[in-house]
């Protein structure tokens, strides 16, 4: 199992592929593990349900989540992980379609280390995850180092 993994939390199948596609592209290799919506995506950092026999130390060292998801939206997602003592310094990349004010003063307010509208254009997100794979996979310190 990958020590340095990122978790991609996205409903929408052609999105999800897009970003492997990009992160691929770029050449970075770290591991991606998907949650399909809000509470998987809990679950899965907080080891319940299918996730249970998961190992709690074992975290992702990014978290790009949307916020338009299935049975929990995005800006309660990342309330929840700002609220547990276990995931409150994961760095948490908000990776949507929305240029709401209003989703990006949320996520922000909800502590959002980032914003990022996901381009329509193939090649500015191709740039735009190039970017975020430099800083967040390789120059930025994380507080959550073991």
């Amino acid at each position: 199992m990958s020590d340095k993994f990122i978790l991609l939390v996205e409903d929408n199948p052609d999105d999800e592929a897009l970003t492997l596609r990009a992160l691929k592209k770029n050449n970075i290799s770290n591991e991606v593990r998907v949650a399909r919506d809000g509470v998987e995506a809990l679950d899965f950092l907080f080891c319940r349900d299918a996730y249970v026999d998961r190992n709690p130390a074992d975290q992702p060292q990014l978290i790009l989540l949307d916020l338009k998801l299935p049975r929990m939206d995005g800006l309660e997602v990342l309330k929840e992980i700002r609220g547990n003592a276990h995931t409150k310094l994961l760095p948490v990349v908000i990776l949507t379609t929305s240029n709401e004010d209003r989703d990006i003063i949320g996520s922000y307010e909800r502590g959002a280390n980032s914003f990022i509208r996901k381009p329509v254009d193939f090649d500015q997100f191709m740039d735009a995850v190039r970017q975020l794979g430099l800083y967040w996979l390789v120059l930025n310190e994380s507080a959550n180092r073991r």
